[in-house]
């Protein structure tokens, strides 16, 4: 397809048994920059479109053999988005119409002026090129929201987002293993959603949240009179979710009976509602997620070792968000305007310094700590910019006790490193000491002297 240079040339075919309209058209489209190919007849067009693309069809009406509009039809039938302008003598505009209606982008009529088809086939280019910009965007935007609420673009994210593309539309279960605050909710969603379940329940269980005892009424229901305070049939949370998914939010957190009952449903499609012998079919997807070693339950009796295989078809791993640092800006991004929005702030930026502590901590808590910083950070903001200042003391606490651990794929400099170290050092001291640089000099165990260059070499402000 042209691109870049809306003039640039295209690749056209042009389909006329008269060899004189042929030699004209090669010429006059050749000598505007086009590369021109040549067929006597709609057949030898249509094995042409077999082996090469073209930007444009010039289509003769009268053609011995198949005529020109039944090789539009037949163009347009496996390539609807095909240009084709078709040629023809008679000017009638009942041609003209049915042309139109078959999917011509226009018609020229013989005796044609040379610029009249230069003008035509311009205009038609100039048409696909657009069109191709569009389906572009809509494809770049399809990409973009591929994974709405998951954000990062890093090798690891990548190659989760490859794997989640891959398993969704199968019906095995799957295992989401990573640490508290990664994200393993946003992935079983996505999982989900570019299923073939995308229209029934997703339904989520937090296994570790509830009694025992609740916790099975809730999965599987219950009738009348199965237990003190049951007054009324009560459908579960397998029965609801017929047809779509339940995600197990922390398994490792179930009960040996319900993990028991569990292992039955996902063998046998079936379960038993409380105070019934009666079973019922259902047909649900099970995805779950851990922040513990499965395996080590199982090897300690916590944890069933069938219900972990059952569990373990297809397992996919959370990165930490201290294994992808590099997509900390893009997730400030999203949560400084989502928070600001919200809370009606104009806080958008970082200051440089915050960003950099934002990259040297080590996230314990991962995406989840990350979102609650900034969540604070804009609600606590009076300025459309965060500084140090509105970050968690934490945070702070955790970036100036040593020099960054995290080495991005480019490299660090080391002397630009220890220096951004020793200036935010110096910084921490002088708020400590309300800017007096004398009891500064003291706690940094240099002479005031040598304090005081310092300042003046890394240009810091007293923070007084």
């Amino acid at each position: 397809m042209p691109t870049g240079d809306k003039n640039a040339g295209g690749r056209i075919l042009v389909v006329d048994d008269e060899a004189i309209v042929r030699d004209v058209l090669e010429e006059l489209l050749g000598k505007a920059g086009h590369e021109v190919d040549l067929a006597v007849s709609a057949e030898d067009a249509l094995v042409a479109l077999e082996k090469q693309s073209y930007h444009a069809i010039l289509l003769d009406f009268m053609l011995p053999g198949m005529g020109g509009f039944d090789a539009l039809s037949r163009i347009k039938a496996t390539r609807p988005e095909q240009i084709v302008i078709i040629i023809t003598a008679f000017g009638s505009i009942e041609h003209a119409v049915q042309a139109m209606r078959l999917g011509a982008y226009d018609y020229l009529t013989k005796p044609f002026k040379n610029e009249e088809v230069l003008l035509v086939v311009r205009n038609a280019l100039r048409q696909q090129l657009l069109e191709e910009e569009n389906r572009n965007l809509r494809q770049a935007l399809r990409e973009r929201h591929r994974f709405e609420r998951i954000i990062g673009k890093s090798k690891p994210m990548q190659e989760m987002y490859g794997l989640v593309e891959q398993i969704a539309p199968s019906r095995s279960t799957v295992l989401i293993q990573g640490e508290s605050g990664t994200g393993k909710e946003l992935v079983a969603h996505a999982i989900h959603e570019k299923s073939p379940r995308v229209k029934m329940p997703f339904l989520t269980v937090n296994s570790g949240s509830m009694p025992p005892d609740l916790l099975e009424s809730n999965l599987f229901g219950h009738v009348r009179g199965a237990f003190t305070g049951a007054v009324q049939d009560k459908r579960g949370l397998f029965e609801a979710a017929n047809g779509g998914s339940i995600f197990f939010d922390e398994i490792s957190t179930l009960n040996p009976e319900v993990q028991a009952k569990l292992l039955r449903v996902m063998q046998e499609k079936e379960f038993i509602p409380l105070g019934t012998v009666s079973s019922v079919k259902v047909d649900v997807r099970i995805i779950a997620a851990t922040n513990i070693d499965l395996m080590d339950l199982v090897g300690r009796e916590a944890f069933r070792e069938d219900l972990y295989y059952r569990l373990n078809v297809i397992s996919l791993r959370m990165p930490a968000l201290r294994e992808r640092k590099e997509d900390i800006p893009l997730l400030v991004d999203h949560f400084l305007e989502k928070y600001s929005l919200e809370n009606q702030k104009s806080a958008r930026r970082l200051t440089e310094r915050a960003l950099q502590a934002l990259m040297d901590h080590s996230w314990p808590g991962n995406v989840r700590e990350l979102e609650n910083a900034l969540e604070r950070a804009v609600v606590l903001s009076t300025s459309g910019v965060v500084d140090l200042d509105l970050l968690p003391p934490s945070l702070l606490t955790d970036s100036a006790s040593g020099p960054a651990l995290y080495l991005p794929p480019d490299g660090r400099s080391l002397q630009n490193q220890v220096q951004r170290y020793e200036r935010q050092l110096i910084v921490d001291t002088l708020r400590r000491t309300q800017g007096v640089q004398k009891r500064a000099a003291e706690l940094l165990k240099v002479k005031p002297t040598t304090l005081n260059e310092k300042i003046k070499r890394l240009r810091i402000q007293n923070p007084a």
